[in-house]
């Protein structure tokens, strides 16, 4: 059964690759090939394939892989659910969305920046607290990014994009840390 975990970890790093030209082209239907090598490690682990134990090389370099995919698809396949769920909203320029606010003075301004990066870090921890076996960090993880972002949460569009953004970016993330665990 070795050959279909080297297998999967030829796929994994194929849809890393995929995953961050989906980013930089936003052609981000291009991540969904991400599905593909966590769906196939999902079945080997769950059908008493587990990853040989006799391979740590291995062991440690599919790790590192489906942690570095677990980080990077979930940027443009948040994107690409959010384009299904809800209208484009326009991008600023620091990579936030504009919005217009009848309160506010300015005619546009710019909310929910730094989405990409917060969602990288997101995904991480996730993945990481798991890996200690610390999943309860996961409600601290959430926690933390509700706060940081309560201020902009007034506008019923950034709270609909973080909403969908971030059950997006953890099932992500959990997929992958399953795919991750169930092989061992």
């Amino acid at each position: 059964m070795i050959g279909w975990w080297i297998a999967v970890l030829v796929l994994v790093i194929g849809a890393i690759g995929a995953s961050m030209i989906a980013a930089r082209t936003e052609k981000y239907w291009l991540a969904t090939v991400s599905l593909v090598p966590i769906g196939i490690a999902l079945i080997l682990g769950s059908t008493e394939n587990p990853l040989p134990s006799d391979t740590p090389g291995l062991v440690i370099l599919l790790s590192a892989a489906l942690v570095a995919l677990a980080t990077i698809a979930g940027s443009p396949l948040v994107a690409l659910v959010l384009s299904l769920a809800s209208y484009p909203a326009p991008r600023g320029e620091h990579g936030g969305i504009l919005v217009i606010d009848a309160d506010s003075p300015l005619p546009e301004r710019e909310i929910l920046r730094g989405g990409t990066t917060i969602g990288y870090l997101e995904r991480f921890a996730f993945i990481a607290s798991f890996m200690v076996w610390q999943p309860g960090a996961i409600a601290i993880i959430v926690a933390i990014k509700g706060l940081g972002r309560f201020s902009e949460l007034e506008n019923a569009a950034a709270r609909e994009r973080f909403i969908i953004g971030t059950l997006v970016s953890l099932v992500w993330a959990g997929l992958c840390t399953a795919a991750l665990l169930v092989g061992r």
